[in-house]
């Protein structure tokens, strides 16, 4: 992480921000309300005041300078005033030490203005706990909790202390420290730990530990080191200011040769490096402003600076790469009922359960447009599942034994396998009595990642790996899909920490993560990126910069402001000490007198800071989309939410080729036909009449939209090629090579389509992202 400024406490903040800037600025009106009132002598004494001041102000910032370690551009600002004083150039003196106090105000202005937006890091963590004494729940302070009591957690509560579960069963969400974003169940005497959140019913631990042994206290603790760690960083403006200090006292000393003090001092005056002084920080703060608008705080201008020369990205897979919670990917059906219908009923008798999957099955069933009945004869067992009446019939929704699932039933061995190859998690259904099913969940790729990855690498990024606490055939899964260059899967927050570390050494890295096991290693990183819409303050409070939506393709942006807003300080400090070093040649040679180089200096001073501005504007003009052409893609993209499980139909009637007689399948393969036909064939040709030419506009033509007119095409074609298979079929016997033929149809077309729609979805989001930073709703989900 690069280095912090030291600490400034809020009154001096605001007298270094405000007040000294203030002070010497009305010094300097005040000397000029006394020349043009024909009183010289007040004015020289105003603007020996502010010349004074100046002085004493610079004096202090550079004792403070060479305690960091640090020699810049101050000893050429304390020179120029003190030779302006010595030869009663009070009026140079006197602008010097205005510009010298603003700029300086400014830039430490820039280090503070964002850390006021998160505060404490202690916020999140239990102060207290409910023991179990004497037959009564207590609640104690965390600190009199001892190895040993019996402590209760509630529903949604954090676990506060390490320990081993004494009740049945326990439904845990241990994301924030291992990563794993689907929840965990833990059953009687495993062991589970501080940080952890309790996802299902309230159950009860043994204290194993005292708070301050426990797992969250001490990953509080490896932040505290991280941060505590010197990570050498040097300002923008220290790279210049060698060279140019030489060149100034060497240019100075010819012209006292030349002309004596009084032309050394003008020389002094225009090699007055408010260029390098202004232009960093006024780009900083306009770069930290400009990103501020989008959501994005960044907590220093060293910070932005740091961020623009990053060439390795680390990142965080729950929460960061995926969405972090569960959603429905998947409806198996293990007889005759309908997908929907089973979702429906599963849904129903989920409304009661403060299980966080049984809320991921009432979104998912709300999402579908899907009417819920309410519930009747509830009962939930923790770590069994839920169970109880809807509309007459009798409904479990749970493990497998608590659905009654056959060991020797193939669609749930099926259905187990596809889950642990994909990283996700199977829930089944029962219904009177029998497996209905099984409810496929995961955690979806965020729909920006791709292409967020894809803009970093252009920006510079020469080296991106994915870190996380997930299991390794999760990780390699995400990886495949998302391209990354190296995996790191099951680490422990200690072991993120020294690859952060390790990765540091060889480049400037950006460490991506939320969740509390991430907080060290974006504390040790050169740049730790919190995203901060769902980031535990451990994290927000590491990390030296917080996405504030829930977007991946805002560290993007960030990078991209950083990257202009120190091209545009570098492109005003040049061009600033360009124009210094002819004003330089001009004072040495007599032609231009220190008052004048004053002023002179005012005018560059002025050009630098109007320049440095443009960091508040974006690099180009984004292409916006019509509100009239955004209705359009919002119908679009609300109609791939209604077709997702005609989607999966389609892979559900290949499943089923073969279980069924001839006459069954026949009918089968025709009503996925008709709603190929019906539902998937006129989307398709809408999309290519309808939203292709909006897109067309903005990406510059037909032609980048080609591949995807491709794949309507294709799809048509596969469409009808089913129908022509169906209509050859025998009506009551059927050989294995029709099965073949129509199955490889079936599969191909789920897998066509599927594709084609996401890759439209990624489309939608380049020219309209606002779903993104709003939760889904079963109106206007997003398709991932």
């Amino acid at each position: 992480m690069s280095e912090s400024a030291p600490h400034v406490g809020p009154g001096r903040a605001r007298w270094s921000s405000f007040a000294l800037p203030g002070t010497v600025g009305t010094g300097l009106l005040v000397g000029f309300v006394f020349s043009l009132a024909s009183s010289p002598r007040g004015a020289h004494l105003a603007w020996l005041a502010v010349g004074v001041i100046g002085g004493v102000f610079s004096i202090t910032d550079l004792v403070l300078e060479l305690r960091r370690g640090r020699f810049g551009i101050d000893p050429l600002a304390l020179l120029s005033i003190v030779g302006a004083l010595l030869v009663r150039e009070y009026l140079a003196a006197a602008i010097i030490s205005v510009m010298l106090a603003s700029g300086r105000s400014l830039e430490r202005w820039a280090t503070h203005r964002a850390r006021r937006e998160l505060q404490a890091l202690l916020v999140r963590v239990p102060k207290t706990a409910h023991v179990l004494r004497d037959g009564a729940v207590t609640t104690l302070p965390l600190a009199s909790v001892a190895p040993g009591d019996l402590v209760l957690v509630e529903s949604g509560e954090m676990v506060s202390i390490d320990g081993t579960i004494i009740s049945e069963a326990a439904s845990l969400d241990e994301s924030a420290l291992t990563g794993e974003s689907l929840p965990v169940e833990r059953t009687l005497g495993e062991h589970v730990r501080s940080g952890v959140l309790n996802a299902g019913s309230p159950f009860e631990i043994r204290a194993t530990a005292t708070a301050d042994e426990s797992t969250y206290a001490g990953i509080i603790r490896l932040v505290r080191d991280a941060e505590s760690t010197p990570v050498p960083f040097v300002r923008l403006a220290d790279r210049y200011s060698q060279a140019f200090l030489v060149v100034a006292l060497l240019v100075a000393g010819a012209a006292w040769l030349l002309g004596g003090p009084t032309r050394a001092v003008a020389v002094l005056v225009v090699a007055t490096p408010c260029p390098l002084i202004l232009a960093v920080p006024v780009a900083l703060v306009s770069g930290l402003s400009r990103a501020a608008q989008m959501g994005i705080i960044v907590k220093s201008g060293a910070v932005l600076e740091q961020l623009s020369h990053c060439r390795t990205l680390l990142i965080d897979k729950t929460g960061t790469i995926t969405r972090g919670r569960p959603e429905l990917n998947e409806v198996l059906v293990a007889g005759s009922m309908p997908a929907d219908e089973l979702l429906r009923l599963a849904g129903s008798l989920d409304q009661t359960s403060p299980h966080v999957l049984a809320n991921a099955i009432v979104q998912a069933a709300l999402s579908r447009r899907l009417e819920l009945a309410m519930p009747a004869s509830v009962e939930e067992v923790a770590g069994q599942g839920i169970r109880g009446d809807v509309e007459g019939r009798h409904v479990r929704v749970g493990t497998a034994a608590w659905c009654g699932v056959s060991g020797s039933a193939s669609w749930s061995h099926a259905a187990r396998r596809r889950a642990r190859l994909d990283g996700a998690l199977t829930v089944f259904v029962g219904v009177d009595g029998s497996a209905a099913g099984a409810l496929v969940f995961d955690d979806p790729i965020r729909p920006d990642v791709v292409r967020t990855l894809r803009s970093l690498r252009r920006r510079g990024i020469t080296r991106i790996a994915m870190v996380t606490g997930d299991r390794i055939e999760v990780a390699e899964t995400v990886c495949a899909t998302i391209g990354v260059d190296a995996v790191l899967a099951e680490r422990t927050p200690q072991e993120k920490l020294d690859i952060a570390r390790d990765e540091s050494a060889r480049a400037p890295t950006i460490m991506v993560g939320d969740g509390i096991n991430d907080a060290p290693a974006l504390a040790l990183a050169d740049v730790g990126v919190a995203m901060g819409s769902r980031a535990a303050t451990a994290a927000s409070e590491a990390a030296d910069a917080i996405l504030t939506s829930d977007r991946l393709d805002r560290l993007d942006d960030a990078v991209s402001i950083a990257q202009r807003s120190l091209f545009i300080a570098r492109q005003s400090m040049i061009t600033g000490i360009s124009l210094s070093l002819v004003a330089m040649v001009v004072a040495s040679i007599g032609w231009l007198p220190a008052v004048g180089g004053a002023l002179l200096q005012e005018v560059i001073d002025v050009a630098v800071i109007v320049n440095s501005l443009r960091a508040l504007r974006p690099r180009e003009r984004p292409v916006r989309l019509s509100p009239d052409e955004l209705t359009v893609t919002a119908h679009f993209r609300a109609e791939h939410v209604n077709l997702r499980a005609q989607i999966d139909e389609i892979r559900r009637v290949a499943d089923e080729l073969g279980t069924l007689s001839p006459e069954s399948t026949i009918a089968t393969v025709r009503a996925v036909q008709k709603m190929l036909l019906e539902e998937i064939l006129p989307h398709e040709e809408a999309e290519e009449s309808t939203l292709y030419p909006v897109l067309e506009r903005v990406m510059g033509g037909r032609e980048p939209l080609g591949a995807m007119s491709h794949a309507h095409r294709e799809i048509a074609h596969q469409i009808r090629r089913l129908g022509q298979v169906i209509d050859d079929l025998p009506e009551h016997e059927m050989e294995d090579a029709d099965l073949a033929e129509l199955r490889a149809l079936l599969y191909g077309l789920h897998v066509i389509v599927k594709l084609h729609t996401a890759q439209e979805e990624e489309n939608y989001l380049y020219f309209d992202d606002r779903h993104l930073d709003a939760p889904t709703t079963p109106m206007t989900g997003a398709l991932t």
